[in-house]
């Protein structure tokens, strides 16, 4: 059986997978269930590094996302130099401050309160890494011209949700965030006109006195129909 193969003048290679019995099938799930479930959104990091590796491929993991006609629209930019992330959370606070006392309607801050979270942002600084996601409106073509790209929210949305389950599976934590708006970033960063700020995802180890919120999850059934 060929390995590689054209259609429609397009190369296509031979896609396999292993099969696994029916119980192998369900251990799998369940225990990737259990690892995500305890994925948790952490505001106290510890400033303890790690390998730049490890970015690296948690990057690469978020890039095998799905993408609109296999555009990859996205950018990951990296910060670890301390400068740009004090410039950054300087930034930041300031939208969030403004967003806190004047741009919230009192029931979105009475949602948040459970969370434990306000307009001071210093994790920004304390977490080893910032990963600033953008999402690539258009490209450039060889002659100059835009050329769109397809379903980019949807694309880098897909490419986020892998991003933060390699995090965690690397025994790291994160947080989206996301200040509003942050036209801030593009510039301190000067990233191109075609490039849109998505998420900001600080990534570290939580600190040694770590708390977050005794949330629960939606149910099976709240969240899921079944035709």
């Amino acid at each position: 059986m060929p390995t590689k193969k054209l259609i429609d003048n397009h190369p296509y290679i031979s896609y396999s997978k292993s099969i696994v019995s029916d119980q192998e099938m369900l251990d799998k799930a369940q225990s990737f269930y259990e690892k995500m479930d305890r994925r948790r959104s952490v505001r106290e990091f510890s400033d303890r590094p790690f390998a730049r590796e490890v970015i690296e491929n948690i990057i690469k993991t978020a890039s095998t996302a799905p993408s609109g006609a296999h555009k990859q629209p996205w950018t990951f930019c990296v910060i670890a130099n301390p400068e740009i992330k004090k410039q950054i959370r300087i930034a930041a606070e300031e939208e969030e401050k403004a967003s806190y006392e004047s741009r919230m309607s009192n029931e979105w801050l009475d949602d948040l309160k459970p969370l434990g979270t306000d307009w001071q942002k210093p994790f920004l600084e304390i977490a080893p890494y910032l990963i600033i996601v953008f999402r690539r409106i258009y490209e450039f073509g060889e002659d100059g011209k835009k050329k769109n790209n397809y379903y980019v929210q949807e694309s880098v949305g897909l490419a986020v949700g892998f991003l933060l389950a390699a995090i965690h599976d690397a025994g790291l934590v994160s947080l989206t965030h996301t200040p509003s708006p942050m036209n801030f970033i593009t510039k301190i960063l000067d990233r191109p006109e075609n490039e849109k700020p998505f998420l900001l995802i600080p990534v570290g180890y939580p600190a040694n006195e770590c708390w977050v919120p005794d949330l629960e999850r939606k149910s099976l059934e709240e969240v899921c129909v079944f035709y």
